[in-house]
């Protein structure tokens, strides 16, 4: 009996031990269950764009130290292959939880899917009068946010001072003057203009510039929301000017065929004098110390030129640059809202003071040192009297393919500017 009682009991101190062994890994699975993954995408690859990609990381790790068990899990693509991704990602509902977006047309397709959370309760909250006036709007679809900006970009036209100084070259104010430039330097063996036209919408801002300086700031954005037409003669116009410079070799050889990271490349090692990009630029030209300080010296701009007389240099093509998303299918929506709102915040001074570019954001650099090519920049801003969104931006996904096709076919002088004009209005015309 003594025996039977012993492994009884022996057999309880067993059940005992298990049963404290299965609640010590009930009470880890419950831990590990407390911890949270915050999957983040985003287009700043450490390659191209250095800086931004050293902010990201610092935004994190900070969050990550405020915020115990919760952890972000980052993916990192290239403008292009970032693009394509997310609309993959989109189909099969396995958007990251926050990533990165573009305002008005390209976001409606994600909004009208349900892919994309409101933000409105941020903007309500700790990012309450935060942005500067127009872009969180730009945002908007049916009066709900769905992404929150980042940057604020105008585009204006780069150029090697050095270059210029050899050939007695000065900044042009009105497009034959430019053409002058043009030549003189084809005359001279120095490609003119850099540019990548793999990627279309880098094309596409040379014609919405020549767009407005020939019908107005208007012209082009009524024909994208129809109370205009694209083809008014005004845009007819633009696409002839686009084959024009291309006709007289205004851009580097092979241009239709290099991508914009090419023909930035040509550009800061000085094979082109020229280069038409948003101000998303200006830590190449300002504060990226892997950028030699001899060729940041030798940069300025100038903004776009008049058109046999017509046009106000003071009307840029720009707008927000990218914005933040949250998931609408995030399983951490709540912590993922939190990663963004502590992003934006961070993200202000962080992006001007350690890489050069405007921030969405309001801010006081009053008793920031800033270069002054950042400095001249912010003046044009104040001084804009207006501001029109990047056309494929404005389009939707559908029209702006179209557009985007058109573009890179009237710089290869595929199509006529007739052919070219149509072709958009029947695009856009079929969504009305």
């Amino acid at each position: 009996m003594k025996g039977k009682k012993a492994i009884t009991l022996l057999v309880s101190l067993l059940s005992v031990i298990l049963l404290l062994a299965a609640c010590g890994d009930n009470g880890a699975s419950s831990s590990n269950g407390d911890s949270k993954v915050i999957k983040f995408m985003h287009l700043w690859p450490e390659g191209s764009s250095k800086t931004h990609n050293e902010i990201v990381n610092e935004i994190i790790a900070d969050f990550e130290d405020e915020n115990p068990g919760v952890t972000v899990e980052l993916e990192v693509l290239s403008n292009e292959q970032y693009k394509d991704k997310i609309q993959v990602l989109s189909t099969s509902d396995e958007l990251p939880d926050v990533g990165m977006t573009w305002a008005a047309g390209y976001l409606e397709p994600y909004v009208n899917g349900n892919k994309f959370a409101p933000l409105d309760d941020l903007l309500e909250g700790d990012l309450a009068d935060s942005f500067v006036s127009g872009t969180a709007e730009a945002y908007a679809i049916d009066g709900k946010t769905y992404g929150l900006p980042l940057e604020l970009n105008i585009a204006t036209i780069f150029y090697n001072k050095q270059i210029f100084d050899q050939y007695g070259l000065e900044e042009p104010s009105t497009l034959e003057e430019l053409e002058t430039i043009i030549q003189t330097l084809n005359d001279n063996g120095v490609a003119p203009i850099a540019l990548g036209n793999k990627d279309r919408w880098t094309g596409s801002l040379w014609y919405m510039y020549l767009a407005d300086r020939i019908g107005g700031a208007d012209v082009l954005t009524n024909a994208i929301n129809r109370t205009g037409t694209f083809e008014d003669p005004a845009l007819v116009q633009a696409a002839e000017e686009v084959q024009n410079l291309v006709n007289m070799d205004a851009f580097v050889k092979g241009f239709n065929g290099l991508a914009d990271e090419e023909a930035k490349s040509m550009f800061m090692n000085e094979q082109a004098a020229m280069y038409l990009i948003a101000t998303w630029d200006l830590p190449n030209y300002t504060t990226n110390e892997d950028v030699p300080q001899e060729f940041r010296d030798s940069v300025g701009y100038f903004h776009f030129p008049t058109v046999d007389g017509k046009g106000d240099t003071n009307s840029f093509v720009g707008g927000p640059g990218v914005g933040l998303f949250v998931s609408e299918n995030s399983d951490v929506k709540e912590e993922a809202k939190d990663f963004v709102s502590f992003f934006v915040q961070q993200w202000g001074e962080k992006s001007v003071t350690q890489a050069g570019v405007i921030p969405a954001t309001k801010l006081d650099t009053a008793s920031l040192e800033l270069p002054q090519m950042y400095v001249d920049v912010l003046e044009d801003l104040n001084s804009a009297s207006n501001l029109t969104l990047f056309a494929d931006v404005q389009m939707s996904p559908d029209a702006a393919q179209v557009h985007l096709d058109m573009i890179q076919a009237i710089f290869g002088n595929e199509v006529t500017p007739e052919e070219f004009t149509k072709a958009h209005e029947d695009a856009l015309a079929a969504e009305e």
